[in-house]
Parts: C-alpha cells; sequence; structure tokens
C-alpha cells in the first residue's frame, strides 16, 4: 500500500496558480521524497499552519492513505474553512482513490448546501449523509465492475474527515485512524492531548459488543484468530467505505476469490459506512490537530505526540512524527533506525505499517475572521516515489 496525499487551499479572490519545488514558504504545491518517504514541510491554510507526512512501507505503490485538505466557501461569498480527511485503504487502491475523488464533492454540494459563515452548507448531517452517497456510489461502481474486476468487492477504505469552519470544528471517522487535539491547560501550563475520534476496530472490547448486539444470531460475528481479534475472522475494522462483499451478500459469491468468500450468506450489512461525528468549538486554548492513521498510533500514544508537536518547530513536524513512530518500531524489534531504513518496501510491512500524518496549526486569530486572501495551494503526492505532483 501507499499513502497519496491530496491539499487544496481555494481563495476567491487570488487567481490560482502552480508553482514548484524553490517556490516559497506555503506556496510549494510538490513536496519532496526521500528514500519511502514524501512530505510537504510547511504551508498555510485558512486557520493558521500545516505540516504533512507519508512513509510507505508496502511493496504496492497506490494502496494506502490519502488527505485532502480543501475550500470551505464558495465562490461567491468569501468564508473559507480547512477540510482535512485521510483515507487509509485495504486490498487495493480502489476505494481511497474514490473516496479523495467524490467525499469532499458531496459535502459540498449534498442538497445544494455551499460553506458559508453561517455553517449553512456545513454540519454533522451533512458529513454523515456524504459519507452515505460515498459509499453508495462506491457500491454501484462494484455492480458496475463485478463481473470484470470481481476483486473490487474486497477492496475498502478507513475514512477520517476533519472540518474547520465558522469557529467549529467538525471530526468524522469511520475505522481506525485517529484525530488528537494539543489544548494548553493554562493551570498547569502544558498542552494535553485530547482524542477526538471514535475508533471503530475489533481490538476494543465496545467495538465487540456493539457488533454482537447487531449480529445476535451470529455467534461468529467477532473471532479471535492470532491472538488478534476480527469481524467475522478477516477483517479489523468495524467500519469503512467500500468491503462490498461484507455488506451485500450479492457480492459474497463466485467469482470473488473464495479466500474472501464468507461461508454462509448474510442478511444484513457485517460492516457499515456511518461515521462516528464530533461537534464541538475552537477554543484559543486549542494549539493544534494530528491526524493520522493507525500505523502511527501503533507506536506513539497520544500524549507522546502531543509531546513531540508542542516541543518542537512547526516546519517539518510531520516527519518528525513520521520518525518518532519508525524508532519505535526498529526498538521494538531490537535494531537501530538506520538498519530499517535500508530494508526493503515489501519486508518493512511486517515491522510497520504505512503511516499518513498531518499537522494541522490552529491560530486563533484566524479561525475567527471572515475571508483570507492567502494563496491556492494544491498538493497531490502518491506519486510520492518519482516526487511528481499532480495539481
Amino acid at each position: 500500500m501507499v499513502s497519496t496525499t491530496l491539499m487544496k487551499f481555494v481563495n476567491p479572490c487570488w487567481k490560482p496558480s502552480v508553482e514548484g519545488e524553490n517556490s516559497s514558504r506555503g506556496g510549494d504545491t510538490c513536496g519532496r521524497v526521500d528514500g519511502l518517504l514524501w512530505y510537504k514541510d510547511s504551508g498555510t491554510h485558512v486557520n493558521g499552519e500545516f505540516s504533512m507526512a507519508v512513509i510507505q512501507a508496502n511493496n504496492l505503490l497506490e494502496d494506502h492513505s490519502q488527505l485532502e485538505s480543501g475550500p470551505m466557501s464558495s465562490a461567491e461569498s468569501g468564508p473559507q474553512g480547512t477540510f482535512v480527511g485521510i483515507y487509509d485503504g485495504h486490498g487495493g487502491p480502489e476505494t481511497a482513490r474514490f473516496i479523495n475523488d467524490h467525499l469532499f464533492e458531496n459535502i459540498k454540494t449534498i442538497h445544494d448546501a455551499e460553506f458559508t459563515l453561517e455553517n449553512h452548507g456545513m454540519s454533522a448531517d451533512v458529513i454523515h449523509k456524504a459519507f452515505l452517497a460515498t459509499e453508495e456510489e462506491f457500491l454501484s461502481l462494484v455492480k458496475k465492475q463485478w463481473l470484470s474486476k470481481p476483486q473490487i468487492a474486497s477492496v475498502g477504505s478507513c475514512c477520517l474527515v476533519g472540518a474547520v469552519c465558522s469557529g467549529l470544528l467538525y471530526i468524522a471517522n469511520a475505522g481506525d485512524s485517529r484525530a488528537v487535539l494539543g489544548r494548553l491547560e493554562k493551570a498547569v501550563k502544558e498542552v494535553k492531548a485530547i482524542q477526538l475520534s471514535t475508533e471503530h476496530n475489533a481490538s476494543i472490547e465496545s467495538v465487540r459488543e456493539e457488533l454482537r448486539l447487531l449480529h445476535p444470531n451470529d455467534p461468529q460475528i467477532v473471532l479471535l484468530k492470532h491472538n488478534v481479534w476480527r469481524v467475522k475472522g478477516v477483517i479489523q475494522v468495524s467500519r469503512s467505505i467500500g468491503d462490498a462483499y461484507l455488506k451485500k451478500t450479492e457480492f459474497n459469491r463466485e467469482p470473488l476469490l473464495s479466500k474472501f468468500r464468507l461461508p454462509e450468506p448474510f442478511r444484513d450489512p457485517i460492516l457499515k459506512a456511518e461515521p462516528t461525528i464530533l461537534v464541538q468549538k475552537v477554543y484559543p486554548e486549542d494549539q493544534f490537530l494530528i491526524f493520522a492513521s493507525d500505523g502511527l498510533w501503533e507506536h506513539l500514544s497520544n500524549q507522546e505526540a502531543v509531546d513531540i508537536v508542542n516541543n518542537s518547530p512547526r516546519n517539518g513536524i510531520a516527519r518528525k512524527l513520521v520518525k518518532a513512530a519508525l524508532c519505535e518500531a526498529a526498538k521494538k524489534r531490537e535494531m537501530r533506525f538506520s538498519d530499517l531504513k535500508k530494508i526493503d518496501r515489501g519486508v518493512r510491512r511486517h515491522f510497520h505499517d504505512d503511516i499518513t500524518v498531518i499537522v494541522l496549526f490552529l491560530d486563533s486569530h484566524l479561525i475567527s475572521r471572515s475571508s483570507w486572501c492567502g494563496p491556492l495551494l494544491s498538493i497531490k503526492a502518491g506519486c510520492g516515489i518519482s516526487g511528481n505532483a499532480n495539481t
């Protein structure tokens, strides 16, 4: 698998342009490549600054996470916001790419909604409906390609979305990526980690209990295999977009490969696409947000990640988080980080998962503003091996 990253910042009073590798801070649309690592060290967004990085462990080139940040207004009204998404694919790249192409557009157009200062176009309901619309569109694609490309029924993606719009923060998650807030507690003068996303992984007892309640007549809805809890013994996440073979029984049959097919048909979808959504006000004490796929959180705790961000310069902080996770992965195998870096991508999958990280800094004086005339920036890094960007 690989991590593909897309960021867009649009402002209605600035004509779109594309700048290259040597452009100034905030205008570099390409990012850079260092071995298996793609990174964009620093840039500006509507509500502050950002840093992002993607590390690839697998031997496939386009299959893991996608991150998108985009315009939160119409060209006519002017108000701005920031949209972030991490799409952590499994089984193939198709679902993650599809979400990347459709989810944000669905959020913008659901019921003709547009992003405005009054939040008419952004709500938990809009995000929820956009998730389900994207799911239905992908399942329709699976149906169309079923006979020619049946394996697409076994492809899915976790989906983590964050939006900052008009002083409100929206976090929506389906799967096991995670969003963590760094908030300054003035009484103790420390920045504390607050997990904002709810994860849907069978390793969590409450998730297993939810599955058992939803499927009371299926004693094998969750199984412990090789010391790992899995839904139906095949997948760890309980919510995703895609994975049609676990949602519609019509795809749980030939010509899908037998290794994916369940032994018995099912009536109700085994996995869900509905996200868990949190909406809260952005306070001046809120310093930054860390969005990352589960590969980061396998090696760093919430507070460890927040401490690294809080005690480091903004520039290059996503890269630093990735390196910290890789150092922990190496330590667990009693090896040096320098030795881990020498291992081929296909083999490194046994040492660490792919990791996608974006750190979004929240500057309160920008969040409250009704307009912004910063540069347009469009970045896509998934061709990270070559370092080329698609805008």
